[in-house]
């Protein structure tokens, strides 16, 4: 599973929030696209992801950004959607089908595909998507060149789904052990905790 995040990036997302509904001359008119594009930083993901949980019209427009053909914009985006989503899962359901979408497209960048996988990993996937996700993680994990986050957010996604398709088990089985000599620590860790629950 992910790694549990460290109270201190709880306290900050917290505190942006605070922020984002308390004096409005902090949050007062924030162009999301703007501030995606002006800074590229853990900080201001949070922040922007703050001011995107504060109404559905926010969220709308950072998902707006996430969903853009504009490489830059979307990859910075996707990083505010993620942190959004792991502070308020109900937020992206309307936006679920955006998502596995992104996991399917060949031109946008690899932190889009990254973060969508790793928020379909965290989230109860509406049954009418379920093909399209298995299919797309099973081709991430069966591609060498496929980056090794997207690989290992992938295995979680496909475990999670084995459980209401237990036939795909013998296939997530094998993939992990054709593949355990030519892929990287993080990938048979993963593979390890995934081969021992199945």
């Amino acid at each position: 599973m992910l790694k549990k995040e460290s109270n201190k990036t709880r306290i900050n997302f917290n505190t942006e929030v605070q922020r984002s509904s308390g004096p409005q001359e902090y949050y007062s008119g924030m162009d999301i696209k703007e501030e995606i594009l002006k800074e590229h930083s853990q900080k201001q993901a949070i922040r922007i992801a703050a001011y995107a949980c504060i109404s559905k019209k926010n969220f709308k427009e950072l998902m707006r950004c996430f969903m853009a053909n504009e490489y830059r914009l979307a990859q910075r985006a996707a990083w505010s959607v993620t942190w959004a989503t792991k502070n308020n899962p109900e937020i992206i359901k309307p936006y679920i089908k955006d998502l596995v979408i992104q996991i399917q497209r060949k031109d946008v960048h690899p932190a889009v595909v990254r973060n969508s996988v790793r928020i379909l990993e965290q989230i109860d996937i509406p049954e009418e998507f379920h093909g399209e996700v298995m299919n797309a993680c099973f081709g991430f994990i069966e591609t060498p060149s496929t980056p090794i986050a997207i690989k290992a957010f992938s295995l979680t996604t496909l475990f999670n789904l084995s459980k209401q398709y237990p036939e795909i088990k013998p296939e997530l089985k094998l993939i992990i052990e054709e593949r355990w000599d030519t892929e990287t620590a993080a990938f048979r860790s993963r593979g390890r905790k995934i081969l021992s629950a199945l």
